[in-house]
């Protein structure tokens, strides 16, 4: 295992309400790209590019990298996911290799293998100790689903017979493995390409409804990058169009009953495209946080109305770990932020 060095600095962005802090950790001796973020009591865990995971120790301020010896060093890990025990990684090409990590001996095994040549996982989620859900772009006529229901030891990818069928051109897009949400025992996973819909699940993936959303789409590059809910009534969906980064209408939606239906919020205000939001902690649902090709920006209004908080367009990903404190990731960088 690689330790990394890193140096503190600390960014303060004033608003006429909210002082934000970011207190940045910039990586010293390596490159990394960075979509996936998952946050325990003592460590950041992070899915990384070319073969790697990583995880930040909270307690000794140290970064450390490791490259996994069993995949191909051009691999791409988009999709993290944890127990109490363990912590799993999933790759996004071909071959599709998930693997689970001890968190005490940090011992890897790789717990589910696809080899497709359309084969593409975005994100993963698990929703108690024992059931953990991932999805990914269609390798037939329908999203690919994979659920486990011993604490990911074992993997099963769903048929399309009973899932909901795609239209030509519509998948997922792995920015920031918020493709995929659970609360409660309802699932919500989100398409963008040619049509962009969300598809829901009120039992664990048994059964699926699919609905259609306002978010910009038809093109390649167009749809829902990112989505989150605050409970298993309050959601929002963004995105856009990647190739037209500044774009920002019909790139964010709020809904207040379950997905079934869909409100432009901020339409041709605020940011344009967007690779991950996310609600604060114990806010009603009435503040998100969002980071994109525009930089990061905050609403406290179900996302009428937002501020923007900084211009960094390298933060893919994040994650919070209280109603004030966060992390997230992108390019070359570590950051933990604080809403006051």
């Amino acid at each position: 295992m690689k330790q990394i060095i890193v140096f503190l600095f600390t960014i303060s962005a004033w608003t006429q309400n909210h002082n934000i802090n970011f207190e940045t950790k910039v990586l010293s001796s390596t490159q990394l790209s960075c979509r996936a973020i998952y946050i325990d009591k003592d460590k950041v865990w992070l899915g990384l590019d070319k073969g790697r995971y990583g995880f930040y120790d909270k307690k000794i301020d140290s970064l450390y990298i490791n490259t996994i010896l069993s995949v191909d060093p051009k691999t791409e890990f988009r999709s993290i996911a944890a127990t109490k025990s363990a912590v799993f990684i999933l790759a996004i090409g071909n071959p599709a290799k998930l693997i689970k990590i001890d968190k005490s001996t940090l011992q890897e095994q790789i717990v589910y293998k696809e080899e497709n040549e359309k084969v593409f996982y975005d994100s993963m989620q698990f929703a108690d100790d024992l059931n953990g859900f991932a999805m990914g772009d269609p390798t037939a006529d329908c999203l690919s689903f994979l659920s486990t229901k011993d604490g990911g030891n074992t993997w099963q990818k769903s048929t399309c017979e009973n899932f909901p069928k795609v239209s030509e051109g519509e998948a997922a897009f792995a920015t920031s493995n918020s493709n995929l949400i659970v609360r409660g025992t309802s699932i919500f996973m989100v398409s963008g390409g040619k049509q962009s819909r969300v598809f829901i699940s009120t039992d664990y993936g048994n059964s699926w409804n699919v609905y259609p959303t306002p978010i910009v789409q038809g093109e390649a590059m167009t749809g829902i990058f990112t989505a989150d809910f605050y409970n298993e009534k309050i959601g929002i969906i963004s995105g856009g169009n990647y190739l037209k980064q500044s774009q920002n209408w019909a790139n964010k939606a709020i809904t207040f009953n379950g997905g079934k239906t869909w409100k432009c919020v901020a339409d041709a205000k605020a940011f344009g495209y967007a690779s991950c939001v996310q609600f604060v902690p114990h806010s009603n649902g009435k503040k998100i946080l969002s980071v994109g090709g525009t930089g990061i920006y905050y609403s406290e209004d179900f996302g009428e109305n937002w501020i923007q908080l900084s211009e960094d367009k390298e933060i893919y990903t994040f994650r919070f770990e209280t109603e004030r404190i966060g992390y997230a990731t992108g390019k070359n960088k570590l950051i933990r932020f604080e809403l006051q």
